[in-house]
């Protein structure tokens, strides 16, 4: 048997590990944390459980996929999940809230009752959207953007074909001011930007296509947690043979003749065929390949943004509050301007809010709930966190405290506060962005950072920080592009 490495036990981390057993490696995963997953873990806190880092599940065939790969059955593994009747509750300053039901019709007719937009208008949109990944699907996602043979396959030319149809020319905002006339409506399909972090009066219309993975192939909750993803996964990696070492951070990827040799962890010397990194790309250069000459411009990218996370246990319930709930700023394109023109919180912030407690009872004590309360903020660059931390808590408070007509800083039992240098140190996300690079140009897609150094025989690159980007089901996404490489190489 080969040997393979996977540096870092994030979802891309595993996976690729998963696809790597299967293909014959014997593979040794290393992990910095005491523990797997990365963002995808969980925080254990007084009668409380938090989904620490993604609470939005989307694309569940692509973590089946990995079960199907090795001939195992998922529920015997603790990983299962429902689809959600109900995407989102939105609510808006003036009292307005939408239901974003995942029936396309049923969504369409509750925007044609809360707004001045018709049915119509929004089964158009998702008529776009679907077109959008009808063309960028086969290429943009599931293939290496960076590789000659990508290009000359019949689904590339195809999508060719059809890259008009991508709508990468305008914003999303314009594209989305072009078929609704409410700022409610916009305002709500404006918000899947931040799917990847990105602002979305200048990330291209492309990014159009998020709203089709909910509306088409729906939204779902696992029922045991986000985190039973990265538990059940991790189980199945053990059982094809993966061997996963906690607190063992690489100090060094070994390339010798422009070929990969293995790793140095505390300074003890781990050979291997393959090096698959699911470390930040920035610091797999930056940390690991100190005589490799970094690629300036793709690591100078903008940065995503960030989150500030305020993990609350609440001793009450909110019979209006579901799974996930959005509570909108009143000036959408300020918020935005303020996270990347000026690099700080705005003041009225827009808040996501998860309870899962609302599907898993067990993950809040009886008659209480665990509420994750995100916003969107800049990545580190050197801002006074703990001030902006201080005034943001004041704020949400203020805001939520208004819109659910009840008092709720006597009602917080429970905190802990992920900011962008506790994602930064906790996951080596550079900056604490959350996706890498932004996607802020109509260039974004190709600009990430390819899943192989050119040159380097052995060494691949997975996770949100590289192709096809950040988020559960892309990160997958990249170690099914590594897996399809390293099958070709071989």
């Amino acid at each position: 048997m080969k040997d393979a490495i996977v540096i870092g036990a994030g979802i891309a981390g595993i996976a690729s590990a998963i696809r790597l057993a299967v293909k014959g490696y014997r593979v040794t995963v290393y992990e910095v944390n005491a523990y797997p997953g990365g963002k995808l873990s969980e925080i254990l806190e007084d009668g409380y459980r938090f989904d620490a880092g993604p609470s939005l599940f989307t694309m569940p065939q692509y973590v089946d996929e990995l079960f199907q790969l090795t001939g195992k059955n998922p529920g015997s593994y603790g990983f299962e999940y429902k689809r959600l009747d109900v995407l989102c509750n939105y609510f808006y300053p003036d009292g307005t809230r939408i239901k974003a039901w995942s029936q396309p019709e049923k969504f369409a007719a509750e925007i044609a009752a809360k707004t001045t937009d018709s049915a119509e208008s929004v089964s158009k949109f998702l008529a776009k959207s679907r077109r959008i990944y009808c063309v960028t699907n086969h290429v943009f996602l599931e293939k290496s953007l960076h590789r000659l043979k990508t290009y000359l396959s019949v689904h590339t030319l195809k999508s060719v074909l059809r890259i008009a149809e991508i709508d990468s020319m305008r914003s999303m905002n314009q594209a989305n001011e072009s078929l609704f006339k409410d700022e409610k409506t916009i305002q709500l399909f404006n918000r899947y930007a931040t799917y990847n972090g990105s602002n979305p009066y200048k990330a291209p219309a492309t990014l159009n296509v998020i709203p089709h993975l909910e509306y088409h192939y729906g939204a779902y909750f696992p029922l045991d947690g986000m985190n039973s993803i990265t538990s059940s996964l991790i189980k199945l990696a053990e059982d094809c043979g993966v061997k996963f070492l906690y607190n063992s951070p690489v100090n060094e990827i070994v390339v010798k003749s422009r070929a990969v040799e293995g790793v140095r962890v505390h300074n003890d010397f781990h050979s291997a065929s393959i090096v698959v990194s699911n470390m930040d790309v920035w610091f797999t250069y930056k940390k690991l390949l100190p005589k490799i000459k970094a690629p300036t411009r793709t690591l100078n990218q903008e940065r995503s943004s960030s989150a500030l996370i305020f993990y609350w246990g609440i001793n009450s319930e909110f019979p209006k509050l579901d799974l996930h709930n959005i509570f909108f700023s009143a000036n959408y394109k300020a918020e935005f301007e303020t996270i990347w023109g000026h690099k700080t919180i705005y003041s009225d912030p827009t808040v996501y809010l998860n309870i899962s407690s609302k599907y898993k009872q067990d993950d809040a004590p009886p008659g209480c709930e665990n509420w994750f309360v995100m916003i969107n903020v800049p990545s580190n660059q050197g801002q006074n966190w703990d001030e902006l931390i201080a005034t943001a808590k004041q704020n949400i408070l203020r805001k939520l405290s208004l819109a659910l007509n009840t008092e709720l800083g006597p009602l917080i039992q429970t905190e802990s506060i992920l900011d962008p240098r506790t994602i930064e140190s906790r996951t080596s996300s550079y900056q604490g962005a959350l996706y890498g690079t932004s996607s802020n140009s109509r260039f974004a897609a190709f600009l990430r950072h390819p899943n192989f150094l050119r040159g380097i025989k052995g060494l691949y690159f997975a996770g949100g920080s590289v192709h096809p980007g950040g988020g559960i089901p892309l990160a997958l996404l990249s170690a099914k592009i590594v897996g399809d490489m390293v099958s070709s190489a071989d």
